[in-house]
């Protein structure tokens, strides 16, 4: 299980001591241990439900070094970046621009989505078959254009 490995992980960059990696593991299993206890009743996480912990916790990371940066302060900036690069190898990899364009158009054409008002439908269906490998933003703007008839 991907949460067995974060503490595998975890346990070798301490002996280590590499403090940025030991900082950015113990706050992901923690948001891990959050997500599990979360809701109603406490239950156990599949990978893909940690995945999903991870990415939230990455994009976070993103969003802070942008503002960070918008705020001239570089050295807290290349901090989360480096917290970022961190989970990001527990993530799958991207999709680039072009084969999530294709993903969008063979989704697209087997739900038969043809209009601006079957969006929520091709969204739903897309972000399916991405899996997380791609940014909701991406492919929102994506299937719209997609969906919205040329003039």
């Amino acid at each position: 299980m991907l949460s067995e490995q974060i503490q595998n992980d975890l346990t070798k960059a301490m002996k280590a001591r590499d403090e940025l990696t030991v900082a950015v593991l113990r706050s992901a299993l923690a948001a891990v241990k959050e997500a599990r206890v979360a809701g109603d009743a406490a239950r156990e996480l599949a990978d893909d439900d940690v995945l999903a912990v991870l990415a939230k916790e990455a994009k976070k990371r993103e969003e802070a070094a942008a503002a960070f940066e918008g705020a001239g302060r570089a050295e807290q900036a290349e901090r989360e970046r480096a917290e970022g690069e961190v989970l990001a190898r527990y993530l799958p990899s991207k999709m680039d621009e072009a084969e999530l364009r294709a993903t969008v158009e063979r989704v697209v054409a087997e739900g038969g989505f043809s209009s601006p008002s079957d969006m929520g439908a091709a969204m739903k269906a897309v972000m399916a078959k991405v899996g997380g490998r791609a940014d909701g933003k991406a492919v929102s703007a994506i299937v719209k254009a997609r969906l919205t008839p040329a003039d």
